[in-house]
């Protein structure tokens, strides 16, 4: 983005009183990061008072900022943009920013797989395309209008990932972003503490088809009853499926990892023999999602195949470290849910990359009322023939421990409340024969289980 403060104005339905010709090239909401010529946009919460940091933002290279009209004692002498409500006017400035600009807008959401689904499109557009993707979890109320005005001019495909915790947040983030394409990774159990069920939470999913271009497109999961169902109350929708069952537009077989990733065969839209470099049977459905929209946007097969090759994703997602104890830990510590849970722990059982396998697990967090069952749950994938050692981090697993202790012995089995220090000893026994899983809620922080092992 490269605008004068009077354009923003004018996106804002505002005037400015000075410094009207000054260019903004970039939005910063913290100061800690903020780049030469950003617009600085403060916000008052219930801990700090973001104005108490504008001149901070000015004196680290800020082009201008806003300022809430009833926030006293403005700054004399600098570029500012009073308004209403700081949330409000960024919210508004994306909106008109993606009103003028040109690129192919993809959203994306779900409960799992979101940024992997990211990252694996923006890794197979990119040879072809100019792209940029929301970065990190910059995908809620604040965060999806920053990565919009944060778009450079000439941008092609904009990819942008959208969260909820309840009931119209997609919707309004869709709308703000209108996108031309769509994607619903899956429904698993993530917020069901606010949304009730799983019909719930794919409703709230769902919602992302209220902003996109009358001429859009929606791929969704079609392995999910529930999103096979609400597609076909929508008579009007261009919507097509992917997923692992053979009655999608696209479906994937034979799919086989290695200790470089995940070999697979296609079937329908595109046919053929793919591999990624990602671990995992849930991150080749992701993947399929990732090729529809490739194939959509002009590229060919061949094209496909050989960008996947080379995709990379965030850390922490299916992410393989070669522990010091000669370990190969598959580090998946970003989120978890009970879907999620169960594929990694599915992958690690039925894999044949190291003969013994580890699982630590951590407590998966906002699953409400059902919190006992699904940590209880995840048991009926766990067998004594295929998982040698299991590690539990959190009170919540204290659930499945007690389902676990009927099978696995005190040697092969460990459950820690809220001390890493045990599992951390325990995996001194992992070696170079060992495959190792990380998987827990972002809130456990199982990373730090890993970080001994990688100094």
């Amino acid at each position: 983005m490269k605008k004068t403060l009077q354009q923003l104005a004018t996106w804002l339905n505002d005037e400015v009183q000075a410094f009207g010709d000054t260019v903004v090239t970039g939005i910063s909401i913290d100061t800690r990061s903020i780049q030469q010529g950003d617009l600085f946009v403060p916000f008052r919460g219930e801990q700090a008072n973001g104005h108490k940091f504008v001149l901070q933002a000015f004196e680290k290279g800020a082009g201008a900022s806003l300022w809430q009209k009833d926030e006293p004692n403005p700054p004399v002498g600098v570029p500012l943009l009073f308004v209403d409500d700081p949330e409000v006017a960024l919210q508004q400035m994306a909106r008109a920013y993606r009103s003028e600009h040109k690129a192919k807008f993809v959203g994306i959401t779900g409960s799992n797989g979101k940024t992997s689904t990211k990252d694996i499109l923006a890794g197979t557009l990119a040879p072809f395309f100019k792209v940029q993707k929301t970065i990190g979890n910059f995908n809620n109320q604040l965060g999806l209008p920053i990565t919009m005005l944060q778009l450079d001019e000439d941008t092609e495909v904009a990819i942008l990932e959208m969260g909820m915790s309840g009931f119209g947040e997609i919707e309004f983030l869709t709308k703000i972003a209108r996108p031309h394409i769509t994607v619903i990774t899956n429904i698993g159990e993530a917020h069901m503490q606010d949304l009730g069920s799983r019909v719930g939470i794919a409703k709230a999913k769902f919602e992302i088809i209220q902003g996109m271009q009358e001429d859009g497109i929606l791929f969704y999961d079609g392995d999910e009853p529930l999103l096979k169902e609400l597609v076909a109350q929508e008579i009007n929708l261009n919507a097509q499926s992917f997923g692992l069952e053979s009655g999608n537009l696209l479906y994937a077989e034979n799919i086989e990892a290695t200790a470089e990733g995940s070999s697979f065969k296609t079937y329908g839209a595109i046919e053929g023999d793919f591999f990624i470099s990602v671990l995992g049977e849930h991150q080749v459905k992701n993947t399929l999602s990732a090729m529809l929209i490739a194939q959509k946007l002009g590229l060919s097969d061949e094209q496909i195949r050989e960008s996947l090759k080379h995709v990379v994703l965030t850390d922490m997602r299916m992410q393989r470290v070669i522990g010091t104890n000669g370990a190969l830990f598959i580090n998946d510590a970003y989120n978890a849910a009970p879907t999620s849970v169960k594929a990694a722990i599915q992958f690690i059982a039925s894999s044949t990359i190291r003969p013994e396998k580890w699982l630590v697990l951590g407590d998966m967090l906002e699953l409400g009322l059902e919190e006992k069952s699904f940590h209880e749950g995840l048991a009926q994938e766990i067998h004594t023939n295929q998982i040698s050692f299991v590690c539990l981090y959190g009170p919540r697993m204290g659930y499945l421990y007690e389902e676990l202790k009927k099978r696995f012995d005190d040697d092969h089995l460990l459950h820690t409340k809220d001390d890493y220090k045990p599992i951390i000893e325990k995996l001194q026994q992992a070696n170079n024969e060992s495959l190792v899983l990380l998987k827990g809620s972002r809130g456990m922080k199982l990373e730090t289980i890993l970080k001994q092992f990688t100094l």
